[in-house]
């Protein structure tokens, strides 16, 4: 039973990344809307934004120049990688 929740916690990293590297794309304003990219990192944002979300109103975007950069997935990334660690 441990090893299937340590296995969920490492396919929801990898879901975490891709959906960090896609948003990452979809910022950048290259892509048209109606690029299946955008259609995947929405469904990837229905998993992500639950549980960046409440990590986001503790530590927000921090300015770096013009632009704000978002810790949150990064604090989600290494608490899971703590867990996984430690536990499983």
């Amino acid at each position: 039973m441990l090893s299937l929740i340590g296995d969920l916690l490492t396919l929801y990293l990898l879901v975490l990344i891709a959906y960090s590297i896609l948003s990452w794309l979809t910022f950048s304003g290259r892509l048209n809307y109606d690029s299946p990219v955008f259609k995947v990192q929405k469904i990837l944002a229905s998993v992500c934004e639950p549980v960046l979300r409440p990590v986001r109103k503790i530590i927000p975007p921090v300015r770096v120049g013009g632009v704000g950069l978002d810790l949150s997935v990064l604090v989600v990334f290494l608490v899971i990688e703590v867990l996984i660690s430690t536990v499983f």
